[in-house]
């Protein structure tokens, strides 16, 4: 079986490899990696020359994104992708392509193989969440002929839009897997990274600390700027040591990226480094020793809940997701997130919640993968 996993954005990654493991492992599966988007470009971490750096094999580098960062070169670059995927695929013939969740370029992604007859897997599909993003996961879901959710819930609904049940596997979310695997208490990588990677205050991580991850509302275009703007002004009256990852390759990015550079130009001195990117090998053990995880990352939903993590989620881009206990939902107010932080600060950390799954999902993909009888003939069925 020739497997493709394609990876666009730091997340991905996490969320493919166990699976990678999993298949460098088995004789009987031939793994195809691709590499595009985001995942190749130096302002978002250039997650590609990592991979080579860890001997992971890249099949193809392809470029669809278009500069800008708006609505326009959002929906210009999810129509480059298309043709781009299509040379890809043509020229790789894969069995199998792995689509990931919700991003504007996983729905190319399943276009391109359903039209070109490649069956299609699908991670995560089934979730509620705000923005374009729950339109294009479900856009996705009826493109797909095989369906890995990570929770019983979302296989309910993934059902419920007309898919066969035998095609859909509640397995868990795979990024767990990685973290399942890790040295949770070793900080001093990502305390060394500080010093080589970044920019801003060296944060030490043996006091409290938050992490912070605001990413684009696509649907909020216009307000990015001043939604960022209200999570920076809580961040640095709190005056905690602050570890801030950059957004994604969204429609608003660079409303969030113009905030965080004016902030940065006007308190120099405060006590926070903002990185590009951070590997999950580093990121998992910052999130799980962190106070809170504060901004509008699913990994506030997901991961920190499967850590025990307390999250502080603002606004609308998670909205309707399923939700651990540890997790306290605010609006885009500066007021209204500090008080959210220091009830969790007070709070302290939370028993840790499995239900987005145990930490074993990838084999459990693989194995499927190999022996289902895929039709590439879909009907609804009701």
């Amino acid at each position: 079986m020739k497997l493709c996993l394609v990876i666009t954005t730091r997340g991905n990654y996490a969320k493919v490899k166990s699976i990678i493991q999993a298949a460098e492992n088995d004789p009987d599966v031939e793994l195809q990696i691709i590499v595009g988007g985001g995942a190749i470009l130096a302002k978002y971490g250039n997650i590609a020359d990592s991979l080579t750096t860890m001997g992971v094999n890249v099949d193809r580098r392809i470029h669809f994104l278009v500069e800008g960062e708006t609505p326009v070169t959002m929906a210009k670059s999810a129509g480059l992708a298309v043709s781009e995927f299509t040379t890809a695929f043509e020229n790789l013939q894969p069995d199998v392509v792995m689509v990931i969740a919700d991003r504007f370029e996983c729905l190319s992604i399943a276009m391109t193989a359903s039209y070109m007859n490649i069956p299609v897997a699908h991670m995560e599909g089934g979730e509620v969440s705000g923005s374009i993003d729950e339109s294009i996961r479900h856009a996705i879901t009826k493109l797909s002929h095989v369906h890995f959710p990570a929770t019983r819930e979302a296989a309910d609904r993934i059902i419920r839009m007309g898919e066969a049940p035998e095609t859909v596997f509640p397995v868990g979310a795979t990024s767990l897997d990685v973290i399942a695997g890790l040295d949770l208490d070793n900080l001093q990588p990502i305390m060394e990274k500080q010093v080589s990677a970044g920019v801003g205050a060296r944060v030490d991580l043996a006091q409290p600390y938050l992490t912070v991850i605001q990413h684009p509302v696509t649907t909020e275009y216009a307000e990015n700027l001043e939604h960022v703007n209200q999570t920076l002004n809580a961040i640095h009256e709190l005056g905690m040591g602050t570890i801030w990852i950059w957004p994604n390759m969204d429609a608003g990015s660079d409303g969030i990226s113009k905030g965080i550079r004016i902030f940065r130009e006007k308190h120099v001195d405060a006590p926070m480094h903002f990185f590009k990117s951070l590997p999950i090998e580093h990121y998992a053990p910052l999130l799980k020793n962190a106070k809170a995880i504060v901004g509008n990352s699913s990994s506030g939903i997901r991961e920190a809940a499967f850590l025990g993590t307390p999250c502080v989620n603002i606004g609308s881009r998670q909205s309707g997701r399923d939700r651990s206990s540890n997790i306290i939902d605010v609006g885009y107010d500066k007021a209204e997130i500090k008080a959210a932080i220091q009830k969790q600060l007070d709070h302290g950390r939370y028993e840790e919640n499995h239900m987005w799954g145990d930490g074993k999902a990838g084999p459990k993909i693989l194995e499927i993968l190999k022996t289902f009888d895929f039709t590439i003939q879909k009907r609804i069925c009701y």
